[in-house]
């Protein structure tokens, strides 16, 4: 005699999944935050493409960015050419693909901006141009938006994004960081204002120069910012480092950034920090 009859639910059965209809569903509806691990909907990022739990930025294209932080942008310096000095194997199909992608002829977007009736020069580096390293071309663009700013008595708005020096080209891409650093120095020597903002993530020779050069420094929420990534540093020093060493807060608290302040917010802080700190004090009421 059967003691016992045989259970019929789904979780003593086994059941196969329905591929075809597993195929109809629709990949990256939730979209899980690298920073606080929350997952949320794929639509909640909204057009600043943040957290809604933590309000860390997703890396984002600097046209994307453009979209939402300025009322007029006109362009610079598109028609320069990166090269290749060094030959290096594969650098050209990189490089074509990078710009197919972000719609850039290096990894910086450099003009003339305005927000309300408020005009300045502005660079956006482009993390998904090749990590927004610093190649020639990036640092010449840079270079030329101080030189342009300084002629037309411009404060200049930078926002940093930047895996560092670019490998591809070697020693020229690290002449880059003084070729800057020289150009911010002439716009200092103007009595210009100098304004960065680091996003995720701002590492290498772009932190030991032009990024950490502004007279103000934001940050975003939870951005990385540091020069050796975290790994190097362990096997350097030989020693555990801690998970938040370099992450915005970090660098806030001990006196490396000024402010943290999320994308919502960014536009009306950026105008508020240029009409208070350009020649002649609040020009704007």
């Amino acid at each position: 005699m059967q003691l016992f009859d045989e259970l019929k639910t789904l979780g003593h059965k086994h059941v196969k999944a329905n591929k075809a209809a597993q195929q109809k569903v629709p990949t990256g509806l939730w979209i899980s935050c690298p920073k606080c691990h929350q997952s949320f909907y794929h639509k909640d990022l909204g057009r600043y493409q943040a957290c809604p739990s933590c309000q860390y930025g997703f890396r984002i294209t600097a046209r994307e960015r453009l979209e939402w932080l300025v009322d007029d942008f006109t362009e610079l310096d598109d028609q320069l050419q990166t090269k290749d000095p060094l030959d290096f194997p594969g650098y050209q199909a990189k490089l074509a693909k990078a710009q197919a992608k972000t719609k850039l002829n290096d990894s910086v977007l450099t003009g003339l901006a305005k927000i309300g009736q408020t005009s300045f020069a502005l660079g956006i580096m482009d993390p998904q141009f090749i990590m927004g390293s610093l190649g020639t071309i990036t640092g010449e663009k840079i270079t030329r938006l101080f030189e342009e700013a300084t002629r037309k008595n411009l404060a200049v708005v930078l926002f940093t994004a930047s895996g560092g020096a670019r490998m591809q080209e070697g020693i020229f891409s690290l002449m880059q960081m003084a070729k800057v650093s020289q150009a911010v120095k002439n716009h200092a020597n103007a009595g210009l204002f100098y304004l960065t903002v680091l996003t995720d993530p701002t590492t290498g020779g772009v932190t030991a120069s032009f990024a950490m050069q502004g007279d103000i420094i934001l940050a975003e929420p939870h951005a990385l910012v540091g020069f050796a990534g975290k790994r190097v540093i362990e096997q350097t020093i030989h020693q555990r480092v801690p998970e938040d060493l370099q992450a915005a807060e970090t660098v806030l608290k001990e006196g490396f950034v000024d402010a943290i302040v999320p994308r919502a917010k960014q536009k009306e802080t950026i105008a508020f920090l240029l009409a208070t700190n350009q020649k002649g004090g609040l020009t704007n009421g």
